[in-house]
Order: structure tokens, then C-alpha cells, then sequence
């Protein structure tokens, strides 16, 4: 029987065989023209992040205002953070889907205060009728997840200070970084039961992590412990969860073996990093793999792309649980015939039992 792109993927994510592989790619990456509507027909999935479960809310201590500004003809946008220990500031340059962050907002020793109290004040509550509503208008040709937020580490190191600036505070000021982490990952703790309570059936926590900048040591101490709380949450209310690790994971691979993550998402099989897809199943062959397609064979003939699909395919025979996924852009001129040509693989390759 066929399924429903939804009920593919929550298939493949409950441990069961569907009918083929699921394909599936972020709202954001699938603009709406004549081939997204072949794309859906042939069933993709459509992964929607839009809808979170919860809200965040500052409203004792800490006020933010947002101002456009004009630096050398260019547009840039600088935020402001208000707390009682003073102001702390951003200032971002909009580039299309993205921004750059030219100013980050640790600049000083003096700002671990005010990041304290931004911390300190934040409330999260429940907020689950627009991600309801959402799911119900969707229908079956979508699946959605929710997110539990970064990692407090990760935070602190990309986002807030920047990789240089927190191997200095690093060394010279860690007993400060702690402190953050330790309040950062107090308030997590209300966030777990908030999103495993939710109606959302799955949620990403944390990703994007760089083993050559976080490294196995902190991985171990920072990250992992955090994922397992997490997982031990959601695990009591029947919800999975996940993590985002798109880079090299040699460095990390028993760890996260040994972790209770449910699925690795956007893991990117070899030539893009340090593991092909055979090798991740050996490393994890508890978890459920949700791939991205390597985005560097986007740029190659439609015929390679369809032959790198049969492999990975071919990877996960006869019963390991795998997803197909797009979680990066790919060039305007090539993502139609390159999605295409992935989703031809998967009905000529991919239907269960596989070949």
C-alpha cells in the first residue's frame, strides 16, 4: 500500500519498514513552481521547523530594541540588550537567507554580568495551538518538529563570543564560562518536559558541532551529557529525539553511539566528511539515519547524482532505517534536475524490500 509522505518518515522514525525510502527537505529550501509540485506528487516530505512548542520570555530585567543602520552604503541591523549590569550589542548584516554577524555579543570580561542576568531572567512556557493548527491545515504531505534549542556551550562559543574569542576566554576565564553553562543548562531543564509533553512526535536538540573547534573532550563533558537528559525526557512520553551533525564525526562516533539520541539528522556521508554511510551504520547501529544528500555531488551530472543515491541506498540494504534528506542549499540552477533526479534514484532503488 502506498503511504503518505508524512507516514513515511514517522515509519522509518518508529522503526518500521515503509513502502520506499523517505525523501524528504526543510520548508525553506523548496520554492513553490512546477517542480516542487512534481517533487510532492512523487512523494517528498516536507520538514517544517516554523512551529515551536514553546515560548521564551524576558520580562523582569532585561528590554531589547532592533535599528537598521547604513555602514558604507551597506544595510545592517544593530540589536541592543538593556539588563541591570549594563548594555550588551549585536550588529548583523542580512545576506539573503542568512545574516553575518559582524559584532557578536560577548566583547568585553565585563559582559559575563550582563549575559548572566539575560539568562537568569528568561521564562519558557508552553505554546503548542499554532504548531496544532499548523500540522492539522499541512495535512499528510508534511512532517513537523520541534526544537529544543542549542546546546549552552555551542551558544556561548558560536554565537555569543565567536571561535576566537572564546579559546581566549577559555583559558583565561573558564570558571566564567562554566557559570554560564551551568544557569544556561538549569533553564533547559524546564524546556524537556515542556516539548516532551508536546503534540510534537520528534524534536532536534543542539547540532551543527565542528570536532576540530568543540572538540572530543568537551563533546564528552558538554554536549553528550545534555543530549541524554534530553533523551531520558523525551524517551517517558514516547517522543524521539535528535541532533544535527552535518560534519566530520570520527572524532565522536563512539560517543554519540553510546548516547541516547534517537536519529542522526543531516548526517553527510563522504566525499563532504570523515564517514561514508556504511561506516555510520557500523558506528550507530542503534540509531536512525536522516542524511543530508552530500552537497557537493548537487553540482555533478543528474546520472551521478542518481547513481550516489542508489549507493547510499544500497548503504542501508536490506533493513537498516535511513532518510534521504536536503538540509542545505543548493545552487538555483541545479537544485530542480538535481532533487528530481535524487527522487528518480529512490523510485527506481529505494522501494522496500530494497534490492
Amino acid at each position: 500500500m502506498t503511504m503518505t509522505p508524512r507516514k513515511r518518515v514517522e515509519t522509518v522514525l518508529h522503526g518500521d519498514v515503509p513502502d520506499k525510502v523517505p525523501f524528504t527537505i526543510y520548508e525553506a529550501k523548496l520554492p513553490q513552481c512546477t517542480a516542487e509540485r512534481q517533487l510532492r506528487d512523487e512523494g517528498i516530505c516536507i520538514v517544517n521547523r516554523k512551529f515551536p512548542v514553546f515560548r521564551t520570555r524576558s520580562p523582569h530585567n532585561i528590554r531589547s530594541e532592533s535599528h537598521n543602520e547604513i555602514i558604507d552604503g551597506v544595510p545592517h541591523v544593530r540589536r541592543i540588550i538593556h539588563t541591570p549590569a549594563g548594555d550588551l550589542s549585536t550588529l548583523d548584516r542580512p545576506a539573503g537567507f542568512t545574516s553575518w554577524h559582524v559584532e557578536k555579543l560577548f566583547k568585553e570580561p565585563e559582559d559575563y554580568a550582563k549575559l548572566m542576568w539575560t539568562v537568569k531572567d528568561q521564562e519558557v512556557e508552553p505554546y503548542y495551538d499554532a504548531f496544532i493548527q499548523a500540522e492539522k491545515d499541512f495535512g499528510e504531505d508534511a512532517i513537523f518538529r520541534a526544537g529544543i534549542g542549542s546546546n549552552p556551550l555551542h551558544q556561548i562559543m558560536i554565537t555569543w563570543m565567536g571561535v576566537e574569542t572564546f579559546a581566549i576566554e577559555w583559558a583565561e576565564r573558564r570558571d566564567e564560562i562554566d557559570k554560564l553553562y551551568n544557569t544556561m543548562k538549569e533553564n533547559l531543564r524546564k524546556v524537556y518536559p515542556i516539548v516532551a509533553q508536546s503534540p510534537a512526535q520528534h524534536a532536534n536538540f543542539g547540532g551543527n558541532e565542528t570536532a576540530d573547534v568543540m572538540g572530543r573532550e568537551r563533546f564528552e563533558q558538554y554536549v553528550v551529557p545534555l543530549y541524554n537528559e534530553a533523551a531520558d525526557a523525551m524517551h517517558k512520553h514516547g517522543k524521539l529525539v535528535g541532533t544535527h551533525l552535518d560534519g566530520n564525526n570520527k572524532p565522536w562516533a563512539d560517543l554519540v553511539a553510546d548516547s541516547g539520541l534517537d536519529y542522526i539528522e543531516a548526517f553527510t556521508p563522504a566525499p563532504d566528511t570523515d564517514m561514508s554511510l556504511a561506516e555510520a551504520f557500523d558506528a550507530w547501529p542503534d540509531k536512525i539515519m536522516w542524511i543530508n544528500f552530500p552537497s557537493s555531488i548537487h553540482l555533478a551530472s543528474d546520472e551521478d547524482v542518481e547513481e550516489t543515491t542508489r549507493e547510499l541506498i544500497q548503504a542501508s540494504a536490506p533493513d537498516k532505517p535511513l532518510l534521504i534528506g536536503i538540509t542545505e542549499d543548493i545552487p538555483e540552477y541545479r537544485w530542480r534536475d538535481s532533487l528530481r533526479a535524487i527522487s528518480r534514484a529512490i523510485h527506481s532503488d529505494g522501494v522496500y524490500p530494497l534490492k
